[in-house]
């Protein structure tokens, strides 16, 4: 297997079957097409306009990255849309009947199917998770993850086929660690020789090994990925396709088109383009949209360090300095009364997206019902009045003490997001912010690269825009993001997920209860409570709660989104009838 590192690849040999010419000698007639068309039917073609340049999901921030790891590593277990238990390496749900559970939630022990090997042949055994866990939490390797497995304790392999989680205290969410999205497990013989400060420096970074139904035979990041069926895999009569294409780069727009329009494609992801256009490209009839509405929130992110002033060793957005304008709450304040959520959910999601102001969406039981959202122009310049900030040299921006306040207003590249930029700035113009819009290409925004100060852990910016969400049915992870023990810093490579810099001890003690409140119902409230605290304080601005949209090509069948997971969680059932 051999993966190149290169700096590019024509499309056509991926799109095109037949872009390439004749050789001398070479048959073109009805059996190379038919031969052709076999071979195309035995391709999958995905298309991925946020191309992936890692293939370990414990160094990205991004989904993108996670999507193409999926497709050949596998977590022990996940959930289906309605929150259902679906089960990948582990051979069965651990349960407090039958013993997998301890009944005071202090443990969780799993049972792994047997005989399961990685791609490369050797076998699988919980000696890997263990190896994984160990591997996430080392502050050396600096992995994105690492917050998500703070509540363990340890991990330890009792058998081949036993693994045994131990909590630091009792915990209702043993299911947060080793599902889903953020469960995947890594080869311990593979990454055990880079587990510390050369972690990102592994070879199976980008030439992974994994138990799921395709592995990789080629990648260039930030470009495309290539899979062949995994021959080790453990129910190889499932897998309906030879060969996976992954193909990144592009734009958003486009790549609807090449499913919707051209059907070129298979399936595109993420498909932030406005509503009015993709519905131009159904028409065509080449392909649907499929909308999952789960957890994500397209939200405005608060800095509330100074990106303008750098430490002793050059750390800019540092908690050593405070952000002069936005550590003010009537400031705060006064922006999430400027953002029109109505006119930015109808003008550009259409049906894909909903106003809101809860920063925790999904699942509904935990959603809080004293959140609302206003937009007023008035009350948000009274409120920068009251904070101080006036326009005393008649430019049209506010200033104070002889600062002007302008802020620097960062996100990624998409039609979309430009889109709402420019709403965005259009009120916040009017109430005297001045505005410096600024858009990053989402393969660096995205990339969790520690090196780039442009990733949204840098946070370069005064404000960022971006989408997350719970990628489980707990939101005990999730809301962890905001605690303080998670602010990204140079301290910790910029590895962990508060990158707003938020620290609030009332917040922390709320999600320090509710990681051990055993009682549903008390811990529903807690989360409501964090939420509601937030929101109350402005610390983030919450915009759209959107659907994940996708394109589906006509022949594609087994595709079943679910918001716990990665689209590519079932590739395996994936088929072209």
């Amino acid at each position: 297997m051999k993966v190149r590192a290169i700096a590019a690849i024509s499309l056509c040999v991926l799109l095109v079957t037949a872009c390439r010419p004749a050789q001398q000698g070479q048959t073109v007639g009805p059996e190379s097409d038919a031969a052709a068309t076999n071979a195309a039917d035995d391709t999958l073609k995905l298309l991925y306009w946020q191309a992936p340049t890692i293939l370990n999901p414990h160094f990205s921030s991004g989904f993108k990255d996670a999507e193409a790891s999926r497709i050949t590593l596998e977590p022990l277990a996940s959930f289906d849309a309605d929150g259902n238990m679906v089960l990948f390496l582990a051979a069965e749900e651990p349960t407090v009947e039958n013993g997998g559970v301890a009944p005071d939630g202090t443990s969780v022990t799993w049972t792994l199917k047997p005989g399961i090997k990685w791609s490369d042949g050797t076998p699988f055994t919980a000696a890997d998770v263990a190896f994984t866990y160990e591997f996430i939490v080392n502050p050396e390797v600096a992995t994105t993850n690492a917050g998500t497995y703070e509540i363990v304790e340890s991990v330890e392999a009792l058998d081949d086929t036993t693994v045994k989680i131990t909590f630091r205290e009792p915990n209702p969410a043993w299911y947060l660690v080793f599902t889903g999205t953020e469960g995947m497990v890594l080869p311990r013989h593979l990454f055990q020789a880079y587990n510390g400060p050369n972690g990102r420096e592994a070879p199976a970074n980008i030439a992974p090994v994994g138990t799921g139904p395709y592995r990789v035979v080629d990648f260039i990041p930030g470009d495309v990925v290539v899979y062949e069926a995994n021959p080790n895999y453990r129910e190889p009569d499932q897998l309906a396709f030879g060969r996976v294409e992954l193909k990144g780069g592009g734009d958003a727009a486009s790549a609807a088109r090449a499913v919707l329009q051209t059907g070129d494609v298979d399936y595109a992801y993420n498909l932030q383009v406005e509503a009015n256009v993709l519905n131009q490209l159904v028409a065509a009839g080449q392909g649907e949209l499929v909308t999952n509405f789960g957890s994500l929130v397209e939200r405005l992110v608060i800095n509330f360090t100074d990106p303008n002033q750098a430490t002793a060793d050059g750390e800019t957005s540092s908690v050593e300095f405070p952000h002069p304008i936005l550590s003010d709450r009537r400031v705060r304040q006064a922006l999430n009364l400027a953002v029109d959520r109505e006119t930015i959910a109808t003008q550009l999601y259409g049906s894909a997206g909903q106003p809101t102001a809860h920063f925790l969406v999904a699942p509904e039981s935990f959603k809080s019902p004293n959140a609302r959202y206003g937009y007023d122009l008035t009350a948000a310049a009274a409120l920068l009045e009251e904070a101080g900030w006036v326009d005393t040299n008649g430019n049209g921006v506010r200033d104070k003490g002889g600062q002007e306040l302008e802020l620097v207003f960062q996100t990624s590249v998409n039609p979309l997001r430009q889109k709402t930029q420019e709403i965005v700035k259009q009120s916040f113009t009017q109430i005297g912010i001045g505005v410096e819009i600024r858009g990053i290409d989402a393969t660096i925004f995205f990339s969790g690269d520690p090196a780039s100060p442009d990733t949204l852990e840098r946070f370069g910016a005064d404000l960022q825009m971006f989408a997350t969400g719970n990628t489980n049915p707990d939101p005990g992870a999730y809301m962890q993001t905001y605690t303080c023990n998670e602010i990204a810093q140079k301290a910790n490579n910029w590895s962990k997920s508060n990158y707003a810099r938020y620290c609030n001890p009332e917040y922390d003690a709320l999600w320090q209860q509710a990681s051990t409140e055993l009682d549903p119902q008390a811990r529903q409230q807690l989360f409501i409570q964090m939420n509601d605290l937030l929101i109350n304080e402005a610390a983030v601005l919450p915009i759209v709660h959107r659907a994940d949209v996708s394109a589906v090509g006509k022949r594609l069948t087994g595709i079943d989104l679910t918001p716990w997971d990665l689209s590519t969680w079932n590739i395996a059932t994936w088929q072209r009838p």
